[in-house]
Parts: C-alpha cells; sequence; structure tokens
C-alpha cells in the first residue's frame, strides 16, 4: 500500500498589515465622546512628554520657544553622538500651533467636574437588608439568601421549588420540605418593592392586589378576573370577562385600569435613574438662513471635544534633551536616556496626529452625511434611504470604517439628539417612484396606529390597505414586520375599553 505523498511548496501572497499608528487611529476614531475623554486622560497619564495646554500655558510657550529658537540660531555645534537621531522639533512645534486639533470649548468655560458617584444599593442588597428584619430562623434565613440569590433583574422568581429543596439539601446537608421554601417565599413576596419574588405574571399582578384595600369592589373584581378569566384577560376578550367575573363594561374599564397601573417587572423599579447615564452627542448640526432670500442658508457643523484637552509635546522634555545633546554624554545612562525620551516623544506625536485625524474624518464624514440628508437637517422630515456604502463611496473610505465611525455616535440638532444609525434605512418605492426612508414609512403606521378607533383597532390588511391608498404599495407581511419592529401588539391585543 501506498501512503500519501507530502510536498513543500513555496506560495507568494500579498498581506496588508496595519501599522501600530494605523491600529491607533482606527481605535481612536470609533470612540464616542466620551469615550475619547478617558482615553486621552488614560495616554496623558501614560506618556510624560504628552501634556495638557492651557491659554496661560499656550502664552507662555510661545515665549519660550522663540528663546529656544534664537538660541538654536546661534548655535552652530553637533555633537557626533546625535547623528542620524535628531528630532525634528521644528515640525512638532509647526503642528502643536495647527487648529485642527484644538477643543471647541476652551477650558474653564463651562467645564464639567467629576464628581463621585453615588453608591445605591441593588436589588438583592435592598432585599436582604429587610429579610435581616424579619423574625426567621436559621434554616428560614438560608432559604430566604437561596431565593434571594435566584431572583432575575425583572423582580421574577422562575426558579423551581424543588431545586432550591435540592440546593440546598445537597450543598448545604440541610434537609428542608417544599412547604418550608413556599412558606419563606410567600413572606419574601411581601417586601418591598410591591409584586417581587412572583413566578409568573399573574402572580406578579396578585401579590401586588393583595397589598391594596380589599374592601375596595375595584381591586376585588381585578382579583376574580386574574384568577377565574387569565386566559381571558390575556387575549382581552371583555363579553367573556364580564359574563366570567359578573361586572358590567364601566367596572370592568375600572378594573382594567387598575391591572394597567400595576407592575409588571417589580425588580427594575428597585434601581434607581442614575443621573451620569446621560447621552453626550459628537455633533452638533444646524442649518443657518442666509441674509439674503434669494441665496441659500448654509450647514454648520461642530464636533463636540468640549472635554477633550488641547494636547502638546512637554517644552521641559526638549529642554531635557538639548541639555543632554549639550553635555555630549557617551555613556549606556545617556543613550537609554536618548532613546526613552525619543520613543516618547515619537508615540505622542503619533497620538496627536491621530486625534487630528480623528477630527477631520468625522467632519468630513458628518458634512456628507448631511449633505445627503439635507431635507431632514433643515425641517426635521424628509428622511431619505441610505446606506453605509453612499457614504463610503464619497469620502472614499471602507464601509467597515463608516461603520466604526457611525456606531455609537449621536447628533444634537434642532430637532433632537438621534443616533448617526438612525440616518441609514433602507427604501420603499412609492407609487409616484420616489424613494422613501422605511423610516418615514413606520412613522406614519405609528401615526395611524396611535389615532385608529381603540374599541376596534386596526388589523395588518386594513393598515395595508390605508398605506396603499396613501401612495406606499406594502404587503401585509412587510406592515406586520415594521409593526412588530415598532413594538406594537397586534389589532387584538391594542383593543381597548370606551
Amino acid at each position: 500500500m501506498i501512503g500519501p505523498k507530502q510536498q513543500l511548496s513555496q506560495k507568494q501572497a500579498l498581506q496588508q498589515r496595519l501599522s501600530p499608528q494605523q491600529i491607533q487611529y482606527i481605535k481612536l476614531l470609533q470612540l464616542p465622546a466620551l469615550a475619547l475623554e478617558m482615553r486621552v486622560k488614560e495616554e496623558l497619564e501614560m506618556n510624560p512628554v504628552l501634556e495638557e495646554v492651557d491659554t496661560e500655558d499656550e502664552r507662555l510657550s510661545d515665549e519660550q520657544r522663540q528663546k529656544i529658537e534664537d538660541s538654536e540660531n546661534n548655535d552652530d555645534t553637533t555633537n557626533p553622538v546625535d547623528d542620524n537621531r535628531e528630532i525634528d522639533w521644528e515640525s512638532i512645534l509647526h503642528d502643536q500651533e495647527s487648529e485642527g486639533f484644538k477643543p471647541l470649548w476652551t477650558p474653564g468655560s463651562d467645564d464639567w467636574t467629576d464628581l463621585p458617584r453615588p453608591y445605591h444599593q441593588n436589588l438583592t442588597e435592598q432585599l436582604e437588608q429587610q429579610v435581616a428584619l424579619l423574625p426567621l430562623n436559621e434554616k428560614e434565613k438560608l432559604i430566604a439568601d437561596e431565593i434571594i440569590g435566584s431572583i432575575d433583574e425583572d423582580g421574577y422568581f422562575r426558579r423551581e421549588v424543588a431545586s432550591v429543596v435540592d440546593g440546598i439539601t445537597f450543598h448545604k446537608g440541610i434537609r428542608i420540605t417544599a412547604d418550608e421554601v413556599e412558606r419563606v417565599l410567600k413572606r419574601i413576596q411581601q417586601l418591598d418593592p410591591p409584586g417581587i419574588g412572583a413566578r409568573d405574571l399573574r402572580e406578579c399582578l396578585l401579590v401586588q392586589l393583595g397589598q391594596l384595600d380589599e374592601s375596595n369592589p375595584v381591586t376585588l373584581a381585578a382579583r376574580r378576573m386574574l384568577t377565574d378569566a387569565w386566559g381571558d384577560f390575556e387575549k382581552k376578550h371583555f363579553n367573556r370577562i364580564m359574563k366570567k367575573v359578573r361586572i358590567d363594561e364601566e367596572m370592568l374599564r375600572r378594573v382594567f385600569e387598575l391591572v394597567q397601573s400595576l407592575n409588571p417587572k417589580p425588580g427594575i423599579v428597585s434601581e434607581p435613574e442614575d443621573s451620569n447615564d446621560y447621552i453626550l452627542p459628537d455633533f452638533d448640526v444646524w442649518y443657518k438662513p442666509s441674509a439674503d432670500s434669494d441665496q441659500d442658508g448654509e450647514f454648520v457643523i461642530q464636533l463636540n471635544r468640549r472635554n477633550v484637552p488641547q494636547l502638546r509635546i512637554s517644552p521641559g522634555y526638549r529642554e531635557m534633551w538639548e541639555n543632554l545633546k549639550n553635555s555630549g554624554g557617551n555613556g549606556d545612562d545617556a543613550d537609554k536616556t536618548r532613546q526613552f525620551i525619543r520613543e516618547k516623544i515619537d508615540s505622542a506625536k503619533w497620538f496627536i496626529d491621530s486625534i487630528r485625524q480623528r477630527y477631520d474624518t468625522l467632519l468630513n464624514v458628518m458634512q456628507t452625511l448631511v449633505d445627503l440628508q439635507q431635507d431632514f437637517f433643515k425641517y426635521g422630515t424628509g428622511l431619505r434611504p441610505m446606506i453605509l456604502k453612499d457614504i463610503a463611496d464619497q469620502v472614499k473610505m471602507d464601509i467597515s470604517t463608516i461603520s466604526r465611525i457611525v456606531n455609537g455616535k449621536y447628533v444634537q440638532t434642532p430637532f433632537g439628539v438621534f443616533e448617526l444609525k438612525y440616518f441609514f434605512s433602507e427604501g420603499v418605492e412609492s407609487e409616484g417612484g420616489e424613494d422613501v426612508s422605511n423610516l418615514e414609512i413606520k412613522k406614519l403606521l405609528s401615526e395611524m396606529i396611535g389615532s385608529e378607533e381603540k374599541r376596534k383597532p386596526l388589523s395588518d390588511q386594513e393598515l395595508a390597505d390605508i398605506l396603499r391608498e396613501k401612495g406606499f404599495p406594502l404587503a401585509r407581511r412587510t406592515v406586520t414586520k415594521y409593526r412588530e419592529q415598532l413594538n406594537i401588539p397586534v389589532a387584538r391585543l391594542r383593543k381597548q375599553i370606551g
């Protein structure tokens, strides 16, 4: 039997490898405003050659720069050890005078102060604190800890009681019963927030109703509805509910209002809103009409760099370099010092250049986006279909790079704050042959559903028929897809009383 042959062969191929500077530029390009601010602070801590510039420092550095240049012009001596190691200070100083990477807001104008974030208890901590006040024995405390650890972020206890029994028995060596777990669970369900620890939506609503005034006829009717007519309640079969619960339409309306006021996700409300979770727009765009009514106005586009300081190479390190050169040192320590300064200066210059390139690239992409969506930025309506390739073709960049740029970035307009992704959508051709963004269709669909008769909501086919009358021939399945993307339930679940 002849075995398989092995061969050695050579193959020539071209591979594109990104330099460290290109990788750094791409990483900076995809950072939103807040992340860029943190990245700049991180670089300032890592590289001692890099420093911030404030208005007073900038004025003083100009004076120092002139003195250095004058002294350099009078110095004709060179040190042989510095051959081929000279730093091009002229280009560095020229780059630092460039306006391209200065912040739009000068330091001190309206700086944000970094305040410590206040500590908030999470759901588990809140429940543990309340359980500590209950008169429980050691076994019940163990069960309570197991239950609390199994409550999900919505506030539900979705674990099987038998699983809790097995977990405590095998891991703690303590025998408990399902009835003991049920009793402790009932006590936890009486804690705050109301409805916590329920195993499903029905139990969650019933627990909350149990903490209301049970002598109220509306509360009693609501409990009977959730107990005896849950399936009809889910499907909004109003006639069946009235028959089973023995109530009239007016009482049914009051019962639904009560149930709708309850919280279906009790775990979420326990987390206080964090005032530090805000959106800082990366761009500001507005339309500036021309003073001459016969001429078109212009769009003003600003890149928000409010908390990103102007950066420069530290003059102190240039002075250190000059002293090192003039001292004529040739030892290992002198060479290591020169190498350290050169590496840090090169790194700082690359970082400053990358920031400037990011600035230019983002403005170029935003300008192109505004050019393609002029109607929207003028009037707040008329969004046109647009894909990433449309921008990439205009700015001569790769689609993946455009995707990095628009991802997670926002623009402030007179009509609100929008994520850049919002402006990219597929098109729908109207009967007039005009391409309309599907976002405009979704907006129209939402308005139609919002104004429909609540007692008799429009079906997807009826919505499709109305859209066709308005000049948008969409299939029913397309209307269904758009409705689901808008998180709007089907007509049966949108039905309301009165």
